[in-house]
């Protein structure tokens, strides 16, 4: 049986034109939000708030980095705006009887064990042993 595999799925498909929906839905919300900023406020004060929406807009609709969109660097930048950057390493003593640090040290000393036991390796343990 057959199967058709689905090519080119990373381009999103085109439905208003040359523009994908969240292209349109930008420029749409990016409109509307300086039309309400026009009809609300006098021209002279909403050129400050217009001019800095207008290059958003355009920034989420066109401007890729690395053929990434611009709303995956935008939120990345807003996160870091708000989340606390101090780092302070604080070292855990381990405990002897701490189940973690049991399990690491059977972890580890299982992966140091050889995979190969063949009398080579006897030959070696002898020797080293003597």
């Amino acid at each position: 049986m057959q199967f058709k595999v689905p090519q080119f799925i990373e381009i999103e498909d085109k439905l208003f034109g040359p523009f994908t929906f969240k292209q349109f839905a930008y420029m749409v919300g990016g409109a509307g939000i300086i039309f309400i900023i026009y009809k609300l406020l006098p021209l002279w004060i909403g050129v400050f708030i217009i001019i800095p929406v207008g290059i958003i807009t355009v920034l989420l609709t066109f401007y890729k980095i690395n053929n990434r969109p611009f709303i995956f660097y935008l939120e990345a930048g807003i996160n870091y705006l708000f989340s606390s950057r101090l780092y302070v390493w604080k070292q855990r003593l381990a405990k002897p009887g701490d189940k973690e640090v049991d399990e690491l040290h059977t972890t580890i000393k299982e992966s140091m064990i050889p995979t190969n036991t063949g009398d080579r390796i006897k030959d070696l343990s002898r020797r080293l042993n003597n």
